[in-house]
């Protein structure tokens, strides 16, 4: 079968992915945006200009962008073509940096994966999106049951290979891949519109969905962001790396710091105490987090005695801070936060809560649409809603998404009324700045994460002492929202069942920022007279659970 017809290249009779202009034509080549050519760029003006940093490792731009050429080189030299996938499950690294932007010089499709799934979810992804090539952090790949689906499924690994790693015997590794043959750009037809990455996002329904976009809706974004974080080439910022890169802020982050001439120092994980050693050793000026891990740096004891004054901007996202909180971060940690969202399907930011509101507004705000984002709150019929009115959120702007890879159904509801739907319920101040009030899709925001709770809900309900279980996301001053789950006993069941041993069976079958923070047993559940759960009401009555944690 043609590689067309798996989706895997675009063609002019490909209504998905319409090409500009006819793809490799010298028009094509001359106007087209594609992500690879970011870094490229960037090389020809920045040079020995210091771009990666990760522990004692060091990588300037034109380092990176011969690294990542070589590595373009490699897959194309396996015999890879245009629009295939291969797939990513990395953790925070150099190598990793090197790997995805030598995947979009190639005209390839970058499919990263939470490397937090849950096996099983790891196997859908890889299948769905029909992976044959996966570049995969060593340690991951030594894990048995990684292993065995790797193989079983007849993907090829390339291995990030990381300090203290020991790979196989003569196993394929992006060092290696990266450190020989070619380090000119591969002359690649790309053409703007053509599919850049595959990333998969938790779905309502417990399984994964795939969110398309092109390397014109990411790069889009790319300058808005540069203008609204007030970053330029003279600048210089050096930006923080701590959020996952295989999520869209994180990745959004380092592309628009590698246009811009920045420099990103790379952490794998959220660990306080080398978070303030690395602000204050790199001086970084831009930082993004989550609210927990600014209340987390807050409190840590060796704060006070670091030299943080290199911070200009902090950025969060995923969720509003408290007032307290917030105040206290403005008076002793940075003197300029602001609050950026956005979605998968919406590549961020898509809006922001600007620096000078901080002080002046306080609630759940998102702010106002960027620059290249217009925002509205619609109703249910298509109308566009006035000051005031509760609706739906929904965006227009060139970063939203292709579609979801194989599934035009969802598409099609997404992209109802010419708008993308975000499944957030909102409205506009008079001011016309949106506060965010809930989800209309059945979803907990936990930590950073997107988590599902009908996901949750299916995995305890697989447990035979379980009668009937509901998963909602409660207020928590450490997760945002913590996964909260209650359950009935089946009438059968012994009485001595323990909220241990449920959270036992969970940890068996979801990944662990899946798991609920807490399983509290109810004699019933609330219900409407048709028998549907009223999660409204456990959350009211039990908003108040995680007080004092």
């Amino acid at each position: 079968m043609p590689a067309a017809a798996h989706g895997l290249a675009p063609s002019q009779s490909d209504p998905v992915f319409p090409p500009r202009t006819p793809p490799g034509s010298q028009a094509s080549r001359i106007a087209r945006i594609a992500l690879g050519d970011v870094i490229h760029r960037s090389a020809r003006r920045f040079g020995d200009r210091l771009a990666l940093v990760e522990g004692g490792h060091r990588m300037s731009y034109r380092e990176l962008d011969a690294a990542s050429n070589r590595f373009a080189h490699h897959l194309l030299g396996l015999g890879l073509e245009s629009g295939a996938r291969v797939g990513m499950l990395c953790n925070n690294s150099i190598q990793m940096v090197v790997a995805l932007l030598g995947i979009q010089k190639a005209g390839l499709v970058w499919v990263p994966i939470n490397t937090a799934l849950a096996v099983d979810a790891v196997g859908y992804i890889l299948a769905h999106a029909e992976v044959r090539h996966l570049v995969i952090d060593t340690a991951l790949h030594a894990r048995p049951e990684l292993r065995a689906l790797v193989e079983g499924q007849g993907i090829a690994p390339i291995l990030c290979v990381l300090d203290g790693d020991t790979p196989p015997d003569n196993a394929p590794t992006v060092a290696a891949a990266s450190s020989h043959g070619l380090a000119t750009l591969p002359d690649v037809p790309i053409d703007s519109t053509q599919l850049a990455l595959i990333m998969y996002t938790s779905g309502t329904t417990g399984r994964q969905k795939g969110v398309m976009h092109s390397h014109a809706s990411v790069h889009s974004v790319l300058l808005s962001n540069m203008v609204e974080w007030g970053s330029s080439p003279e600048r210089a910022d050096v930006w923080s790396s701590v959020l996952p890169l295989f999520h869209c802020g994180q990745h959004t982050v380092l592309m628009s710091a590698l246009a811009v001439g920045g420099a990103l120092v790379i952490l794998r994980g959220f660990d306080p105490g080398a978070v303030l050693d690395a602000i204050e050793r790199h001086r970084i000026s831009v930082m993004v987090g989550l609210p927990m891990m600014y209340g987390a740096l807050l409190a840590h004891p060796q704060r006070a005695s670091r030299d943080l004054s290199s911070l200009r901007l902090c950025v969060y996202a995923m969720a509003p801070m408290s007032r307290t909180l917030l105040m206290r971060l403005l008076d002793e940690f940075c003197p300029s936060f602001a609050l950026v969202s956005g979605q998968t399907e919406m590549y961020p930011g898509a809006t922001i809560f600007e620096a000078h509101e901080q002080r002046r507004r306080f609630g759940s705000y998102w702010g106002v649409g960027t620059l290249v984002n217009e925002v509205a709150v619609m109703g249910e019929e298509g109308d566009l809603l006035g000051p005031d009115e509760v609706g739906e959120i929904v965006f227009r702007g060139p970063n939203v998404m292709l579609g979801y890879y194989k599934d035009p159904e969802a598409t099609a509801q997404a992209q109802r009324f010419g708008w993308h739907h975000s499944g957030d319920l909102g409205r506009m101040d008079g001011d016309g700045q949106l506060i965010f009030l809930d989800r209309l899709k059945d979803m907990v925001k936990s930590g950073g994460e997107n988590v599902p709770s009908i996901k949750v809900e299916e995995v305890l309900l697989r447990h035979p002492a379980v009668m009937n279980a509901a998963v909602v996301g409660l207020p928590h001053a450490h997760w945002g929202e913590a996964i909260t789950a209650f359950v009935t006993r089946r009438p059968d069941a012994p009485a001595d069942v323990t909220e241990a041993m449920l959270t036992a069976h969970c940890k068996e079958h979801l990944g662990g920022f899946e798991v609920p923070k807490n399983i509290v047993f109810l004699a019933a559940l609330p219900m409407t007279s048709t028998g549907k759960i009223q999660k409204f009401e456990l959350r009211k009555a039990h908003q108040d659970l995680y007080r004092s944690a």
